[in-house]
């Protein structure tokens, strides 16, 4: 995942995450991907207020990638009135979503489905009247059949709600005082690579304009609305904050320290040292600054 997962891009920060990457232990970062979906619960409660004002009492609200189910969850206490499933291809995943329904007490109407998306929502019993995906689709190769897809599966009138884009989570200032300024937008540039060998490599990749709303008009649907949404956790940061800024950097320092000179590489190894008086772990200045964006589109009557 890179996230869903805020795995490594912002791209992959919500909590949906790629089915293709089969070498990864999703039990073991069950946690994890928990821990960054709780901290990033203001943000998803505004957008569902907002999703609220859109959508007239769903029936069935379908988290299409949904990973542990923090985010199925949490529709399951903003539309109360709501059947919630849950959909992954990591069962692991969805075993934590069940067991998080059974202690919010919204297990009677939390259900989860196991397997690759698309394809997996033709098993759905009804179609749905809320779909969301909350960068889950930027891990499928085919992205404009995916959303073709999604809409498929949406009873009439229903809307879907698409989380991609937003902008780069910062976590520090432009000068830490260590190294040059500026490490951040270096490792933006280097995310941005990432994440282009990462869609070119997907099964069935498709280059796409990352235009949202004029591709969920070619999917047949309407009324295409869009919305970001801001995170703000001024410094000092909390240790869970603090938690998600190493993982994010620890994560970037795997993934794309060929694209970094030998002055950052060390900066990053500061700043993750949890001994260094200068690292993500000790400052005073770590911020979580983020903005995700919601596209949705309604498919007509």
């Amino acid at each position: 995942m890179a996230h869903h997962h805020e795995h490594g891009h912002q791209h992959g920060q919500g909590h949906g995450h790629g089915h293709e990457h089969t070498d990864i232990d999703w039990a073991e970062m069950g946690p994890q991907l928990e821990n960054q979906a709780e901290l990033f619960t203001p943000l998803y409660e505004r957008a569902m207020a907002w999703l609220a004002r859109e959508v007239t009492e769903p029936g069935l609200i379908v988290d299409a990638g949904s990973g542990p189910g923090v985010v199925s969850c949490l529709f399951a206490e903003a539309f109360p009135g709501a059947r919630v499933m849950a959909v992954d291809a990591a069962e692991p995943l969805l075993e934590r979503a069940r067991a998080r329904a059974a202690r919010q007490g919204v297990a009677d109407r939390f259900a989860t489905l196991a397997g690759e998306l698309p394809t997996v929502l033709d098993e759905l019993d009804y179609p749905a009247d809320l779909l969301w995906a909350g960068r889950s689709l930027h891990h499928l190769g085919d992205q404009r059949a995916a959303l073709t897809a999604f809409g498929d599966r949406l009873a009439p009138g229903g809307t879907l709600a698409l989380l991609e884009g937003g902008l780069s989570s910062r976590f520090l200032p432009r000068d830490i005082g260590i190294g040059r300024p500026g490490l951040q937008a270096r490792l933006d540039v280097v995310q941005e690579e990432w994440f282009t060998r990462m869609r070119a490599d997907l099964p069935g990749s498709v280059a796409e304009t990352e235009d949202w709303p004029a591709l969920l008009t070619t999917a047949g649907l309407k009324h295409t609305r869009t919305r970001s949404f801001l995170l703000d956790l001024p410094a000092p940061a909390s240790e869970r904050a603090r938690a998600y800024v190493a993982e994010n950097l620890s994560r970037l320092r795997d993934a794309v320290t060929d694209g970094l000179d030998a002055e950052d590489r060390a900066t990053l190894d500061r700043l993750l040292d949890p001994a260094d008086p200068a690292s993500v772990h000790q400052r005073p200045d770590v911020f979580l600054l983020g903005a995700h964006t919601v596209h949705t589109a309604v498919r007509p009557v």
